[in-house]
């Protein structure tokens, strides 16, 4: 009987729930170290439990800006936390439980996608979900045809600004932020555009029915009307420091405006990414997500065509 009990304690102790093990396909953005950091690093205040970064595949980037980041987060991860550094994403995908897909060119992301679903792993894909609308839609109909769980997110989304200023009775919100354009992706917005839009989205919620975009001095501005009336407004700010973001709600009795260095939310992604990969359930809806490309593609038509606003397609 001693006998019987010991096994069963053992036996209970093995199937206790372990770290979902998490791996990275990507190592070209300050995201990568950010995220493993907060959740490998058990000493920190902010740590998040219940994921852990255990390998990673490193890619590449035809970006300018990001080429030279490669080799120095992949050694990061490798000498500070011990990621194993695998040579692709099919060997990644069997060492791991799921996928963060952190490659900040976002117009690789449907073949890297593409792999992701052929071994069934669910994925979050770091912003940007991709560079056009068309891959943004194959990208969701190739991880739904695989019963693949997906989701995508700016950090901006669970920033102080959305989880202090959401009013549901709000008609109008203008939101902005210093978002260096991209020339080199289809839909130029989803740089760093995104992070206000996806902003005023969290602020807003989807429904938008058309976009107009005015190219300004050292600004593009983009005016949303959804469809029960209500109007969104992004200020993209060219060029500028980042991390200067802020909102202005307004509701029937109240204006509420933004108070400076509000925070950015990545800790809270950070949660969020946790919680999906233990439920396989997306926080933000992929329709919504899908939206947010529809009004950039929209604001992207404006731009090449001027002329009316833009209906979302």
């Amino acid at each position: 009987m001693t006998k019987f009990w010991l096994c069963a304690l053992a036996c209970s102790v093995v199937a206790l729930p372990a770290d979902v093990r998490l791996g990275i396909v990507g190592t070209d953005t300050s995201h990568v170290p950010a995220i493993t950091s907060a959740l490998n690093d058990t000493s920190k205040p902010d740590h998040v439990a219940g994921a852990r970064v255990v390998a990673a595949y490193k890619g590449g980037t035809a970006l300018p800006a990001s080429a030279n980041r490669v080799e120095k987060f992949a050694a990061e991860l490798q000498s500070r936390w011990g990621v194993e550094i695998v040579p692709d994403i099919p060997t990644l995908c069997r060492k791991v439980d799921g996928i963060l897909l952190e490659s900040v060119d976002g117009r690789i992301h449907l073949q890297e996608v593409k792999q992701i679903a052929a071994a069934k792993k669910p994925v979050f894909i770091d912003k940007p979900l991709a560079c056009s609308l068309e891959d943004a839609r194959e990208i969701a109909r190739v991880l739904a045809q695989a019963g693949v769980p997906w989701w995508s997110s700016s950090s901006l989304r669970y920033g102080e600004i959305p989880r202090t200023m959401k009013h549901d009775d709000a008609h109008a919100v203008v939101t902005w932020a210093h978002a260096p354009l991209e020339p080199l992706f289809p839909l130029d917005l989803t740089w760093y555009g995104i992070h206000p839009i996806e902003e005023l989205y969290a602020l807003m919620g989807p429904g938008c029915a058309e976009v107009t975009r005015v190219s300004g001095r050292g600004e593009e501005l983009l005016i949303g009307r959804w469809k029960d009336g209500r109007t969104g407004v992004v200020h993209v700010l060219q060029p500028g420091p980042g991390g200067a973001e802020g909102a202005i709600v307004f509701r029937p009795n109240a204006v509420m405006q933004s108070q400076p260095k509000m925070g950015d939310g990545f800790r809270h992604l950070a949660v969020e990414i946790v919680k999906f990969f233990q439920t396989g359930t997306p926080p933000v809806p992929n329709e919504e997500t899908l939206e947010i490309f529809a009004f950039m593609d929209a604001a992207q038509r404006r731009k090449a065509a001027g002329g009316e606003p833009m209906r979302l397609r």
